[in-house]
């Protein structure tokens, strides 16, 4: 057994050997080391191996999911190595043969399929990267769903890209991981070297059209040698890890540069699209717009969100579902409930493509079928494109739902091999094994009832022991007419004893041997009919697919109608035009996180639209932290994002020329692994933006310079708006503390001022979140850092060391501070006296309103006036 064990892990060395023994998957030496570490389960011995222990631990096989889970998450690749026969075949071998095992699947991160090892609502991308002659391109495939990709790229927007698409794992050659895997790590992705040859686009294309049975890929689009190579390592990779079960792949869709917004990763995490700063997915966009009802739509409206389309005609098409939704509430509504309850059929599908899927899978797709007609019934002929569309593939399905809801039971198990899930009434033979099996006893009596009537004997009866089996026995007395020739052409005589006849017929020999195999029959059966009804599935695979992606689109059109009318969301008018004008827009998140604790949102207005003359729309932001700034800025750019993923926006009106670059640099964080600094991190990403955004980008710079000295910030600050207004002429919003930026409005004539209004009262500063024209006159600095709770003698201090260099003609000197303010010499400022009792607050401190008649309360009032009066 060990070297059958040694054979097979030769051939799988970079993966753990999930090697199957009776119940369990045993691993050894090595392999048991890093399992029970990474498992935490208990490490033992087993044997030994050159003179020492072998090391070995185990884990049950029906419980293996959640632990391949954790090797997952923790970057191993599982070789899953199974029994290919039973012991009883093995032995007939020898009695010392060694069971047939072989490695059935290799799991790796981008490969996974199970349900329970998956995100219902996230993509489970596996990506390719390969380079010929100097040009790129990356593909990428959900093997769990049969999503296929494919685009031309530069190395250069292989991070982006990548940010995007989040994908478990890449594929590179041989020759591109050192260059690339950085690149490819620092996504959070796992990096899976292959063989240069791998990406050879020759044999790609070969590998390609068998894949989707074609004798040329003109059909699909015009792909080039790199984006050849990429698809075919990504096949070649699917044959390997799946042992040539080939998954049901759609046909690749080509993405071409500009189809979809950039969108780099620092602004994916600034903008907080999918995951908030905090790591998880609550706080984020996503989490707040997400009202889908399917897993399925929860991975498309992702998919919208990650990147937003540049085509109008896209754009407007999906607008029209959702407008349609919104004016067809009752079938919006009606939707809506269809869809609660539909299953997830693309990943259904792909399990039973795979040969993974069971009953289970089969009953999820008559669920979605029937629902699917009773939606293609109820939506109209002339609704929207979209909508038409869906409908259309939702029909058809008829023969095929029929088929299932005939054969499976309602609730049918988990797995094949479990039985019992195949309809009474579908297969008479599966009947009768099922009536041998379960009602044998009943069987044998009612046969015993016919015999005594054939043979007129009603003490005959029908026995069963381990020597004979089944039998008929007859007393001795009945010997004359039992063995009479009349009697003998249907009873076989078998054995005489002194008091009893025992007799066997053809018919009884065959029933026992149907009783003795009715279980095991009945489940061959079950098994059979189940490999019947898997590839009736698979013949119609295709329009299945796209059924399911029918539901998905009416899943995130109902979904977008939902909230655009609980959160009176506007229809965003979009065209080719330079203009960037909100009224009144709201920031998705934020304002759903004050509407939970019952506080109303401060909508603000923006526009950047360029004028006639082509001036740069650059808007320069003034005012204190906290005034809502970095939420100003962000809402614009987000709003911009939901209104190009085809979705209502969160404003009273919104007019917006197509953006094909979203730049956002805002907050800040150190990357101490690769030994960046905050202000070194806010540099590059500040170069990003200004090497790449073009006039249709959309830019959010906030506090540019921050992490430095302060002539210096300044100093790159100012040459940073310059450069956006005169270079890049990009729509720019552009915050900042250094006041002395507002004189830039004098010479550059795009550039206009705008500032976050606050009040100040007796020294307290309240935020009024409203934007208005003009620049701020101060920061309040001082008055937030006594909101956050410093120490009153640290404020107060601060306070007049802000008054000194506010005052002074100059930029005062270290020595004319020491001198003026003797920061270190001086005698610590004595903290402030107790503020004076206020008899008004002393008695109001003393009233419990719930107590007080209304008399009471008026007498109270006066009261409290005659004390005000005394002073």
């Amino acid at each position: 057994m060990m070297v059958q064990f040694l054979e097979i892990k030769e051939q799988h060395k970079d993966a753990l050997l999930f090697y199957r023994m009776g119940d369990f998957y045993e691993l050894f030496f090595d392999d048991a080391q890093a399992a029970a570490a990474a498992l935490d389960i208990a490490l033992t011995k087993r044997g030994k191996h050159l003179g020492e222990d072998i090391a070995m631990c185990g884990v049950p096989h029906h419980a293996a999911e959640g632990y391949l889970l954790t090797l997952i998450r923790k970057g191993f690749r599982v070789a899953i190595c199974e029994q290919m026969e039973r012991p009883e075949e093995a032995k007939k071998r020898g009695h010392k043969a060694v069971v047939k095992r072989d490695v059935v699947r290799l799991v790796t991160p981008g490969t996974l399929t199970e349900d329970s090892l998956l995100d219902a609502r996230a993509h489970n991308f596996l990506c390719a990267y390969g380079e010929v002659r100097g040009e790129g391109a990356l593909a990428w495939v959900d093997v769990s769903t049969g999503a296929f990709w494919v685009s031309p790229i530069t190395r250069l927007r292989l991070g982006p890209l990548l940010a995007r698409i989040a994908p478990r794992e890449v594929l590179l050659g041989h020759g591109l991981c050192e260059d690339l895997r950085p690149t490819v790590e620092e996504m959070g992705s796992v990096v899976t070297p292959l063989s240069d040859a791998s990406f050879d686009s020759a044999g790609a294309q070969a590998r390609l059209n068998a894949a989707f049975s074609t004798a040329s890929l003109d059909g699909f689009g015009q792909f080039s040698k790199a984006e050849l190579g990429a698809m075919g390592a990504v096949l070649e990779y699917l044959e390997l890890t799946q042992r040539g079960q080939i998954p049901h792949l759609s046909p690749p869709r080509q993405e071409h540069p500009g189809a979809v917004v950039r969108l780099d990763a620092a602004t994916r995490r600034n903008l907080e699209i999918t995951r908030a700063l905090s790591g998880g997915r609550a706080g984020s966009l996503l989490d707040a717009v997400d009202r889908t009802l399917t897993g399925p739509g929860g991975r498309l409206l992702e998919q919208r969100l990650t990147a937003p389309t540049t085509d109008l005609a896209q754009i407007t098409a999906r607008l029209d579902a959702i407008e349609w939704c919104l004016s067809e509430a009752g079938a919006s509504v009606h939707l809506r409930e269809v869809l609660r309850g539909v299953p997830d059929m693309e990943r259904a599908l792909q399990r039973l493509s795979l040969d993974r899927g069971g009953p289970r899978d089969l009953a999820a797709l008559r669920q979605a079928l029937a629902q699917a007609a009773d939606l293609s019934g109820r939506l109209p002929k002339d609704a929207p494109s979209a909508i038409a569309q869906a409908q259309d593939s939702l029909r058809g399905h008829e023969a095929l739902r029929d088929l299932l809801d005939s054969a499976l039971v309602a609730e049918p198990p988990i797995l094949a091999r479990d039985g019992g899930f195949i309809a009474q009434g579908y297969a008479p033979e599966l009947d009768e094994a099922r009536t041998l099996r379960d009602e044998g006893r009943s069987v044998i009596a009612q046969m015993q009832a016919r015999y005594q009537d054939k043979a007129g004997v009603g003490a005959l009866k029908i026995k069963h022991n381990n020597v004979l089996g089944y039998f008929i026995e007859t007393p001795a007395t009945h010997k004359d007419h039992m063995l009479g020739e009349a009697m003998a052409e249907m009873f076989i005589h078998r054995q005489t004893t002194a008091n009893q006849l025992r007799f066997t017929t053809l018919e009884l020999s065959e029933l026992e041997t149907k009783i003795l195999n009715a279980a095991s029959h009945a489940l061959e059966l079950e098994k059979a009919l189940f490999a019947t009804l898997r590839t009736a599935v698979l013949e119609r695979i295709g329009p299945l697919a796209q059924a399911a992606r029918a539901l998905a689109e009416l899943d995130v059109a109902a979904a977008w109608a939902d909230l655009a009318l609980d959160r009176e969301w506007c229809r965003p008018d979009l065209d080719n035009s330079r203009q960037f004008k909100i009224t009144k827009g709201r920031h998705p998140g934020v304002e759903a996180a004050l509407a939970r604790e019952g506080t109303a949102f401060v909508p603000n207005s923006c526009d950047l639209s360029a004028d006639d003359e082509g001036a740069t729309p650059l808007w320069l932001m003034t005012g204190p932290n906290m005034a809502g700034k970095s939420t100003f800025l962000r809402q614009n750019a987000l709003i911009a994002l939901l209104a190009q993923a085809g979705a209502f926006v969160p404003a009273e009106a919104a007019h917006i020329g197509v953006v094909d670059q979203i730049f956002s640099r805002v907050g800040a964080a150190d990357d101490l692994a690769r030994g960046r600094s905050t202000f070194m991190v806010e540099m590059v990403e500040t170069a990003a933006i200004l090497n790449q955004a073009g006039p249709g980008a959309l830019v959010i710079l906030d506090e540019i310079g921050r992490g430095t000295a302060t002539y210096d910030g300044l100093s790159i600050a100012w040459a940073t708006l310059e450069h956006l207004h005169d270079q890049n002429r990009c729509r720019t919003l552009f915050a900042t503390h250094y006041h002395e930026l507002t004189a830039l409005t004098e010479r550059l004539g795009g550039l206009a001022t705008a500032s976050v209004a606050v009040k100040e009262c007796e020294n307290e500063v309240i935020f009024l979140h409203e934007v208005r024209a003009g620049t701020a006159d101060r920061s309040y600095g001082v008055q937030v850092a006594k909101l956050a709770g410093l120490p009153e003698v640290v404020t107060a201090r601060a306070a007049e060391v802000l008054k000194t260099l506010e005052t002074g003609a100059e930029r005062p000197t270290s020595q004319t501070l020491l001198d003026d303010l003797p920061l270190f010499t001086a005698t610590p400022t004595a903290p402030p006296p107790p503020p004076k009792s206020d008899v008004v607050q002393d008695r109001l401190a003393e009233v419990l309103p719930d107590t007080l008649t209304p008399r009471e309360a008026l007498d109270l009032v006066y009261e409290l006036k005659a004390l005000l009066d005394e002073g």
